[in-house]
């Protein structure tokens, strides 16, 4: 095992933190896929492969190409979401903020790919929605697991993004694009298809916390 390799399992392995933020309560998936569900009409896929062991949710392609999302069984409206994440470089994610079944939100980018950027805003399936990229390389933590705090609040959605408490975006729509007008959502994470991804390349989740506004 290669001293890389070696860091990367002691990390894996590493029990969650202990506490969330205070005002946080706990969303994190459990038992099994409790509290959320995959969705089977999502245009990335439907894979199977999501699970959560000793608190960390993982996801990958289960074949080539097929992606997919994993929704909360919850509608929310105005509210904070913390996690803590551990991706493996050339993969592409998300964090879905008001959420359809199919999948269509706002995102908050976790495309941890070359070219790519953590933190940002864009319109998942949604028009008119311009986005921004978040300023993330200050704050990110290579090979280690990061923070991740979104706050998405109003009508016309002003979203705020800190990775490891470095606020890296704040971004308002010019108006309410949610599908349908929707003021509120489910909330989703996300794990790309097509070639933007493999099957074999993970992204990592734990420590999944809300505080309603």
């Amino acid at each position: 095992m290669t001293k890389t390799n070696g860091l990367l399992a002691l990390l894996l392995l590493a029990p969650p933190a202990a506490e969330l933020p205070p005002g946080f309560v706990s969303i994190t998936p459990g038992p099994g896929l409790a509290g959320w569900h995959i969705s089977q009409v999502n245009h990335h896929g439907n894979t199977q492969s999501w699970k959560v062991e000793n608190g960390v949710v993982s996801v990958t392609q289960d074949r080539e190409g097929n992606g997919g999302i994993l929704l909360t069984d919850r509608k929310y409206r105005n509210f904070e979401i913390y996690l803590e994440m551990q991706p493996d470089f050339g993969c592409d994610s998300g964090l879905f903020l008001r959420s359809s079944e199919k999948g269509e939100a706002y995102q908050v980018m976790l495309d941890y790919l070359p070219k790519g950027n953590m933190g940002g805003i864009y319109g998942e399936r949604l028009e008119g929605v311009k986005g921004a990229r978040g300023d993330w390389e200050k704050a990110w933590k290579k090979d280690e697991w990061n923070s991740l705090r979104a706050r998405i609040e109003g009508a016309a959605p002003h979203i705020t993004v800190w990775i490891n408490g470095v606020q890296v975006t704040d971004w308002t729509d010019t108006a309410n694009h949610a599908a349908g007008g929707a003021e509120d959502g489910m909330i989703a994470l996300q794990i790309h298809g097509g070639a933007r991804c493999s099957p074999g390349k993970y992204h990592r989740f734990r420590n999944i916390g809300i505080r309603e506004l």
